[in-house]
């Protein structure tokens, strides 16, 4: 594939143009009210078309073509994945796990800021274990169900869940894409990467201290009656489980990609559904039937449509040179600490995943513990805004009209500071490294 620089062409500029307008109309979606992916997939669709247009102008259309398969092939698995860990997330509400949870949470007899700490933890550490945004999808669902009825606490709860979903896949090698991405090209050993675990603790436990307070000090209503899951219920939590580790498996020992694991967790989903209903039938119980392809139409495309326009867009600005120019500009003139903060926080705007990308192509010389950082400010600098990472969007999805960008953005200022914090940390404790 023949690379051009087009940074200074008349397509570049005009693409770069059209990726700001679009993103500025994502910003106000509340006061346009206009979905936010509408904006980024015509932005993507102009921006691919000037780069047909460059490319063939510069006699190599092939060039072109050979770039979009490859964003094509990146987003195809996102695709798959999020449709698989939308589905289970939408059959476990429709067996009513979070309505079980919820009752065994309010249970406690813990309040509102208790409930809002606890779910941050058990997001930080489910997390590092699967992906933020899977996490971010279960434990969302958990919050609006302990919180209807309380849209402040639903708010202040999915921003944490952000920020500490975020943070718990920065310091597991197969908790982010990013970390993936470092882990397979041989940058860090496997156990490296848990250096980052009191960093990544800084990071959520600065912000979720700030706003606890903001939280209302009171205590969620208590169930009217005993809350009892749906025949099946647990059978497709222990699924759900299990396609994860099929992901994995897939990802780590065959070499394949991770979303054909989760497709064979959507057909052993499909083939239990069809147990399930069978059961019912016979026995009467409408309980007992699943429709597994209704869960599937139920999923948020906005959000879908949403990561297709990001993706194209930015990976189209990639293509354009942008990505690397950008790179070489920070490393070459700042030197790597600063450069690794700055692409961290611009994490925020532009997805984490090509900028990992582009400071892996790029290679520069590093040592362990800048890695390390980049690692964490990549992973973490999402945080930043709604926006800025897959839990965030995949939540504004799931709690609309309650979480939002904007909604988060209020909250950006206690984050930027479990940010700065969490790099501080790292520099210290890990000085042994740099």
């Amino acid at each position: 594939m023949t690379e051009l620089d087009l940074t200074g062409h008349w397509t570049g500029l005009l693409s770069l143009a059209i990726f700001v307008i679009a993103y500025v109309l994502v910003v106000f979606e509340e006061a346009t009210e206009m979905r936010k992916s509408k904006p980024v997939m015509v932005a993507a669709g102009l921006i691919w078309a000037l780069i047909g247009l460059a490319f063939t102008l510069a006699g190599d259309p092939e060039s072109a073509h050979e770039a979009a398969l490859h964003v094509i092939e990146e987003y195809g698995e996102l695709f798959l994945f999020l449709i698989v860990a939308i589905t289970y997330v939408n059959t476990m509400e429709e067996r009513r796990t979070f309505e079980v949870l919820r009752a065994k949470l309010v249970g406690l007899g813990l309040g509102f800021r208790a409930l809002f700490l606890l779910t941050g933890v058990l997001s930080f550490f489910l997390s590092a274990a699967l992906d933020n945004m899977t996490t971010a999808l279960i434990m969302g669902a958990v919050v609006m169900a302990i919180g209807r009825g309380n849209p402040r606490f639903v708010t202040l709860s999915c921003v944490s869940l952000v920020v500490a979903a975020n943070a718990g896949g920065a310091f597991s090698p197969f908790g982010d894409i990013t970390t993936l991405m470092v882990w397979q090209k041989g940058k860090l050993e496997f156990f490296e990467f848990f250096a980052l675990f009191v960093p990544s603790v800084v990071n959520w436990l600065v912000p979720a201290a700030i706003m606890v307070f903001a939280v209302p000090n009171l205590k969620p209503t208590a169930m009217p009656e005993r809350v009892s899951g749906k025949p099946g219920m647990m059978g497709v939590v222990v699924l759900f489980a299990l396609s994860i580790g099929l992901a994995v498996s897939f990802k780590n020992f065959l070499n394949l990609p991770p979303a054909l694991g989760m497709m064979l967790g959507l057909g052993l989903l499909q083939m239990y559904a069809y147990y399930l209903s069978r059961q019912g039938f016979r026995r009467s119980d409408s309980d007992m039937v699943l429709d597994s392809f209704h869960q599937v139409q139920r999923v948020e495309w906005d959000t879908l449509f949403f990561f297709f326009g990001i993706i194209f867009a930015v990976g189209g600005l990639g293509v354009l040179g942008y990505l690397s120019f950008a790179s070489e500009l920070l490393f070459g003139g700042l030197g790597p600490t600063y450069a690794n903060v700055i692409i961290g926080a611009l994490s925020a705007v532009v997805d984490n995943i090509p900028l990992m990308f582009a400071v892996l192509t790029m290679d520069p010389p590093m040592s362990d513990g800048q890695w390390l950082l980049i690692t964490l400010t990549c992973g973490t600098g999402g945080s930043l805004l709604a926006i800025g990472s897959a839990a965030g969007v995949a939540l504004m999805g799931q709690a609309r009209g309650v979480y939002s960008f904007s909604s988060h953005l209020k909250w950006t200022w206690a984050v930027a500071l479990g940010y700065i914090a969490a790099i501080f940390s790292h520099l210290w404790i890990n000085a042994a490294l740099f």
